[in-house]
């Protein structure tokens, strides 16, 4: 039998992989989690993380993510991130602020500066981390940090969206800051086929903070 040619061997190759990925694509899911209040009206800013039933899955530190400060407020208010994942926080006010957390998830403080600080804030621990500012007691903003790499964060309309989920069976975990930093996400057991899914989740808040 003849050698293939090169191209013929590269299309074939190609082929191979485009088919590989379309098989990945068959067997993941996007699972569309409606988070509401006690009344049952949306609830924006919640964390809604998917947690593999059995081993812990390996997650890579995200990249370029920034929690920054502007018109004296944390911008965004609540950010989700993998363990391991290096946080920058630059300062668009024209006055200086002291950022910290004293929560177990990560302890740090940022002393008194303006612009963008030399070193970012690596949150190496699963939990959640509470932000506040020494100088601006009205500032707070919260860092979920997550041990799986599927996960959203609620829009306006309550709705958070995780693409590319596995078939299995997961626990959906759902947490917004009315609930306390200390107060367990609420736990919904999730069996997810190949196709897509949609859960609702009522949380016990009714005024956010």
């Amino acid at each position: 039998m003849a050698p293939l040619s090169r191209s013929l061997l590269a299309v074939r190759v190609a082929a191979g992989l485009l088919a590989v990925a379309a098989a990945c694509a068959a067997t993941a899911a996007t699972v569309t989690v409606h988070v509401t209040d006690a009344d049952g009206k949306p609830l924006p800013d919640a964390a809604a993380l998917l947690e593999p039933v059995g081993p812990k899955m390996a997650v890579k530190p995200l990249a370029d993510v920034q929690i920054s400060q502007a018109r004296r407020q944390f911008m965004p208010r609540l950010t989700i991130v993998t363990t391991g994942t290096p946080v920058t926080f630059p300062n668009f006010d024209t006055v200086r602020h002291h950022v910290y957390s004293f929560s177990p998830a990560k302890t740090f403080e940022l002393k008194l500066y303006a612009g963008v600080p030399n070193v970012p804030v690596v949150f190496d621990k699963a939990g959640i981390a509470v932000l506040g500012c020494n100088i601006h007691d009205n500032m707070a903003a919260w860092v979920v940090v997550a041990d799986t790499p599927w996960f959203a964060r609620s829009a306006e309309d309550g709705r958070a969206r995780i693409d590319n989920v596995p078939a299995g069976n997961y626990r959906l975990r759902v947490w917004h800051p009315g609930l306390g930093a200390n107060v367990e996400p609420v736990t919904v057991p999730l069996a997810l086929a190949a196709t897509d899914a949609a859960q609702t989740v009522k949380l016990p808040v009714s005024v956010q903070p």
